[in-house]
């Protein structure tokens, strides 16, 4: 997931006024009230700190759009009062900008405020707690930005909030401008901060969330589905695992005694962390999942046996197997005891596995769902609603709506896997987490296979024509497209004149730049190179700025490159679009389900143990050839 490098926030009415008829026009805004916003590229909403708020200048540029070539003027008055952030200025350069701004305001034009500027710090609040900001208290999970230095100003002429107006004075009108107390904001838009503060800022977010997600699977695996009250409670209060078992101990009855003399536990979460002891997860990796008196408790079971093990989940010996074992196995499911516990086993080290396996086709793939295994049509609106100029009688024409359709169908993938009788007699315990993390990563690497499989195969589209081809303009061959400096400028260029249906600019830039293992470092001083070190004919070195710094994300997987796949290349790079916006590949999700489910099984009559199977349903599919340009990277 990645985050805007650079906030700017939508905000509520400006107002214009002109003294007189060559006078500069004057506005006076309200750009932000401290409260709550909905903030593209974040998760939860954003608070900006008032206290925190770096103003630099009492005059700073006013623009449109935030552009920074599209400037319109600048603030003579920037303050915080009564918790909103104020500005007045005057409408001073001399360009189309400034002058539509200007003209369009003192007719009517319901003109908003946006703000923007860098990160410098921010906090993640997660579920359950609260904070206190700007006189207002606050629950998580929202985004907190402590610090934040106010660079610029725009106007904007939309707003996602639909409560939002403005009123604006005509011209040589002498009256006081208005001051709003209107309340409402709406959607920021990004842009672009050059350093390593929002790096940093992502990291931040990231492990805020990761340890979020940590905390609410461990006190479900302590839970294991017993007092669902006092689970919820935990999760919604923010309550630390530690807290939740010694809470979860004291309210649990009692439960079977095992062989040894060890205190009462939740003896199934004790179990599991054997088992995954025995299957090799790392220190790190248990203490995340399981609290200290779990893994000291566990820890005294270390280099237990399968049978020994079962017998404690069971909660009594169970008969020995002399000459024949299917005693054993219907003595151990007896119960609910151990299936439900190698269930759960089973479900963490599937997931284990198959979160190890390289996903990033999630950083070039749309993510989408489907209701049941039919073919699906993905509906694309291309139209025609440039703005034409309007006659005498006033008469609006209609726009044109034309649709461009991609199709998608989920399939089901998966595979049995248990405990068999080869297993029971063998008497090792690591086949309880080894089997299922072997599925997990199979599972990984369906999904996986398939997309790379379908990116590099290059299939065939509806026109009868490869998906990457010279026709559809999303393809270049030859020595000009090498990764450097020339060859990204040649790939921008490319992709910035893709077009519609309809001839006219598609006007969507690439976001990602997908490279093979063998050029990510190469990818990578692209984006983070400030310069590029040149030699001149007579050997006089020089230095050039680097017009490529920040523009794309880097994705890199060795998969585009691996002699296991057609048509793979350790020289062929691509630029795409978001995923979100102009998807060049899906996949989708049966029900939105993107992880395996485990479910357990009757074993077959021939088999002399117990079942469970793995499945994933899920679909693959290319989409618009315009979301995706590839460079060939040599003649």
């Amino acid at each position: 997931m990645s985050f805007p490098n650079f906030l700017t926030f939508h905000s509520i009415p400006v107002f214009l006024e002109a003294s007189g008829e060559k006078a500069t026009p004057t506005f006076n805004m309200v750009a932000y009230t401290g409260g709550k916003m909905r903030v593209d590229g974040f998760p939860h909403p954003v608070v900006v700190e008032f206290s925190g708020l770096e103003i630099s200048s009492q005059s700073i540029p006013i623009r449109l759009d935030h552009k920074p070539y599209q400037g319109v003027g600048h603030t003579t008055k920037i303050a915080i009062a009564n918790n909103e952030l104020m500005a007045e200025g005057l409408i001073s350069r001399d360009t189309n900008w400034a002058r539509d701004v200007a003209n369009s305001g003192t007719k009517g034009f319901p003109w908003k405020a946006s703000i923007g500027g860098p990160i410098l710090e921010a906090e993640f609040v997660p579920q359950g707690n609260f904070v206190e900001v700007n006189g207002q208290k606050f629950e998580g999970p929202v985004h907190v930005i402590r610090k934040m230095t106010l660079k610029e100003i725009s106007f904007v002429d939309n707003a996602a909030d639909s409560n939002t107006s403005a009123t604006v004075q005509a011209q040589n009108k002498t009256e006081d401008i208005p001051t709003s107390s209107a309340t409402a904001y709406s959607m920021p838009t990004p842009a672009i901060l050059e350093g390593n503060v929002i790096e940093d800022f992502q990291k931040q977010i990231r492990a805020a969330a990761l340890e979020e997600t940590n905390r609410i699977e461990t006190i479900r695996s302590i839970a294991n589905g017993e007092q669902s009250e006092l689970e919820a409670k935990a999760i919604k209060e923010g309550w630390s695992p530690d807290k939740f078992e010694l809470h979860f101990l004291r309210s649990a009855r009692p439960t079977q005694t095992p062989p040894r003399a060890e205190p009462q536990r939740p003896m199934q979460l004790v179990l599991e962390a054997i088992a995954m002891q025995a299957g090799g997860l790392s220190l790190h990796t248990m203490e995340k999942r399981y609290s200290e008196p779990v893994l000291e408790a566990a820890d005294k079971y270390r280099g237990v046996k399968l049978l020994e093990f079962c017998e404690i989940a069971h909660g009594q010996p169970l008969p020995r197997y002399a000459s024949n074992s299917c005693d054993w196995i219907q003595a151990a499911f007896s119960t609910t005891s151990l299936p439900n516990l190698l269930t759960s086993i089973a479900n963490k080290m599937l997931l284990e596995g198959y979160n190890y396996i390289d996903d990033s086709w999630r950083r070039i793939c749309k993510i989408a769902s489907v209701n049941n295994f039919q073919q699906h049509s993905r509906h694309r609106m291309i139209g025609e609603f440039k703005f034409e100029k309007i006659g005498e009688g006033g008469e609006l024409k209609h726009g044109k709506l034309s649709e461009q359709k991609y199709t998608q169908k989920a399939d089901t993938y998966g595979i049995m896997f248990g405990l068999t009788r080869e297993m029971i007699i063998n008497d090792d315990l690591s086949a309880l987490s080894d089997v299922p993390r072997n599925v997990g990563l199979g599972a990984g690497e369906a999904i996986t296979d398939k997309v790379w499989e379908l990116l590099l195969s290059n299939p065939t589209i509806d026109d009868g024509k490869a998906f990457f081809h010279k026709d559809h303009k999303n393809y270049q061959d030859g020595a000009g497209t090498t990764l450097n400096v020339d060859g990204l400028t040649l790939a921008e260029i490319a992709f910035m004149e893709q077009t519609k249906p309809n001839g006219r600019p598609l006007g969507l830039p690439a976001s990602i730049l997908l490279v093979p293992t063998a050029l990510k470092v190469v990818a990578e001083m692209l984006m983070k190179a400030t310069t590029l070190n040149e030699t001149t004919p007579e050997n006089v070195p020089k230095v050039n700025t680097n017009p490529h710094t920040g523009k794309y994300e880097v994705v890199s997987t060795s998969y585009l490159s691996n002699a296991g796949f057609k048509n793979s290349s350790s020289k062929a790079w691509y630029l795409f679009a978001d995923p979100n916006r102009v998807p060049a590949l899906e996949v989708a999700f049966l029900g939105g389900q993107d992880r395996p489910t485990v479910e357990r099984a009757d074993a077959d009559f021939n088999t002399l143990g117990f079942q469970y199977r793995g499945y994933l349903d899920f679909g693959v599919k290319e989409q618009d050839h315009r979301g995706a340009l590839k460079m060939k990277g040599e003649a």
